[in-house]
């Protein structure tokens, strides 16, 4: 390379001067009355490139500085206790069972959503995830609605109600899920003596950050009840359980399409009981060094995630077993069903027990511990279906001499 060459990368290379940068903004000024920036900056990410990141135990990027990344905010690893957050749920069913209106207009406000620290208190736990839990009084209906976002029931109650998604009704009890995929017409009830509790998964935040988040209450289905807007059952409790939960078999005489989704699972209620039988079935097996004992719920037409944007598991840990640390591109949102333990984030350690719910931030080292005499039974939503789809899932792990491993790249 020739030295006038060499001299001319340099200068290239050489910082914006002082007065440079003074005039551009300048221009700034009257720019933005065009909604338009004048970059004086380089665009900086907002992370370092994390899966080179190894010293320490938090991984954890660092953020940009100045315009670039201005709105940008970070998920913090977090806890939510159930002997804090339980309270909030008995308040707001003491006050809608005295509330001088029916319960099926109340109904729809008997929740609590969990707010991340790092999300400048924004509706949501992650940059894609939402989380409200629910209470339903006995008597309680919710009218029938449909809505853009993927969504989830994890019910927590022993007996927890009921979901009715496009006709199949779904009597829940503790540990079961019940996915609603986008565009499916859903209401819920609760016909017991006792309030239940469940929680709300959904992926609400990425769709509003794409600007197609909206709900619908206007159902005039051929199958409703004009007095309460719910629709009437077509299929009864167990249906897509008896259509798809053998194993390698799938029906070739119904429709698979649930919704108006892209492929989104037609396997809409899976059994906490039948999830503990399975997970209890594998026990003794060696399990992954990193999650225990797991298993993902997958569309048992394709074999894909159950949406395009959420992955769902379920993993057991022994007495004593403890995980090695692994950390990912996605951020993943876990509930403890069963069990005692900690679990290490990004250098804090955070202990657990029944109901806690957790929240692990994408790029942080995270290990679990199950410190309790029984098997601890976590059940985790994560964003990786997403970030596989758009081609940038990875996840590393550390080998038992703290030698990082790549274990998806």
């Amino acid at each position: 390379m020739s030295s006038a060459q060499t001299q001319s990368k340099e200068q290239a290379r050489a910082p914006l001067s002082s007065k440079a940068r003074e005039l551009m903004e300048q221009l700034n000024a009257d720019a933005a009355k065009h909604h338009v920036w004048v970059r004086t900056q380089m665009n900086a990410p907002a992370q370092r490139p994390w899966f080179t990141d190894t010293g320490g135990k938090t991984g954890a990027g660092q953020m940009a500085s100045g315009r670039v990344a201005a709105n940008q905010l970070k998920t913090e690893a977090y806890r939510w206790r159930w002997k804090d957050y339980s309270s909030y749920l008995n308040r707001i069913a003491g006050i809608a069972s005295q509330a001088d209106v029916s319960p099926i207009e109340f109904a729809d406000r008997q929740s609590i959503l969990l707010t991340n620290p790092g999300l400048g208190g924004r509706l949501q736990v992650t940059n894609t995830i939402r989380c409200a839990i629910s209470i339903y009084n006995p008597g309680d209906v919710a009218p029938a609605h449909v809505h853009s976002p993927n969504a989830s029931r994890t019910i927590l109650s022993e007996k927890g109600g009921y979901t009715n998604v496009e006709g199949e009704r779904c009597d829940a009890e503790r540990g079961d899920i019940i996915f609603t995929p986008n565009g499916t017409w859903h209401d819920h009830g609760n016909e017991s003596k006792q309030p239940v509790i469940w929680i709300d998964m959904l992926d609400w935040p990425l769709m509003e950050y794409l600007d197609c988040a909206w709900v619908d209450m206007d159902f005039k289905g051929a199958g409703a009840q004009s007095n309460a807007k719910i629709q009437r059952v077509a299929h009864p409790d167990g249906y897509s359980g008896r259509l798809y939960g053998n194993g390698g078999l799938k029906p070739t005489f119904v429709s698979h399409q649930r919704g108006w989704g892209r492929n989104p699972t037609p396997m809409i209620h899976y059994r906490g009981a039948e999830i503990r039988e399975a997970l209890e079935g594998l026990r003794k097996e060696e399990g992954d060094p990193y999650e225990g004992i797991q298993f993902e719920f997958v569309n048992p037409v394709t074999g894909q995630p159950v949406f395009a944007t959420l992955n769902y598991a379920a993993q057991l840990l022994r007495p004593g077993e403890q995980t090695l640390p692994k950390r990912e591109t996605c951020s993943t949102f876990i509930v403890v069903m069963e069990g005692s333990g900690t679990t290490e984030i990004g250098g804090q350690t955070f202990d657990w027990e029944k109901n806690d719910i957790l929240v692990v931030p994408n790029f942080l080292w995270r290990s679990h511990k199950n410190t309790g005499k029984s098997d601890a039974i976590l059940y985790t939503v994560s964003d990786a279906a997403l970030l596989r789809n758009i081609g940038q899932y990875r996840a590393q792990g550390k080998g038992r001499d703290g030698q990082i491993v790549q274990l998806v790249q």
